[in-house]
């Protein structure tokens, strides 16, 4: 794998390489903004996850502060070359020639009502559910520690023996 210096301000690993088991090597990824919450395509709208977004407070509010990078990330996924460009600095000797379109993905990101990033787990207990959100990365030296966290509020809420 061969990653970018991270940028603190965002959350993402930015263009990177990565050897596939099957012995290939992607490359990527690009962070857009989906038009639906299953949108593996530019083309793929869904106009009721789309109005979720227009209208939370919290999307505005992020995408004011950093729309010169959601731009940027926006071209380079519309543009073969700008994205080479970007790999080419990780990698100079990559050539256009040598990529191969390839699969994508959806990752949610939450954002907070104030348009911050959440860049970490979430745990919300109600009366009978407990919620656990934004884990997009699990880190292993703490996911023993959060499930034990997640065991106990579900011994709490749900009046269970050991």
């Amino acid at each position: 794998m061969i990653y970018p210096v991270p940028d603190p301000t965002f959350p993402f690993l930015g263009v990177h390489f990565t050897r596939m088991a099957e012995g290939g090597v992607e490359a990527g990824p690009n962070a857009v903004l989906a038009l639906a919450r299953e949108g593996y395509h530019h083309t793929e709208i869904n106009l009721g996850d789309l109005w979720q977004t227009a209208s939370f407070k919290g999307f505005w509010a992020m995408a004011g502060k950093y729309w010169q990078t959601g731009f940027g990330e926006l071209y380079r996924s519309l543009n073969k070359p700008a994205f080479v460009r970007a790999l080419q600095k990780l990698v100079p000797e990559i050539r256009e020639s040598d990529l191969v379109p390839g699969g994508a993905g959806v990752r949610a990101q939450a954002v907070s009502a104030s348009g911050a990033l959440v860049d970490d787990f979430v745990i919300k207990e109600s009366r009978n559910a407990i919620h656990v959100t934004q884990c997009s990365v699990p880190r292993r030296n703490r996911i023993m520690a959060i499930g034990q966290a997640i065991l106990s509020m579900a011994a709490k809420n749900f009046d269970l023996k050991n």
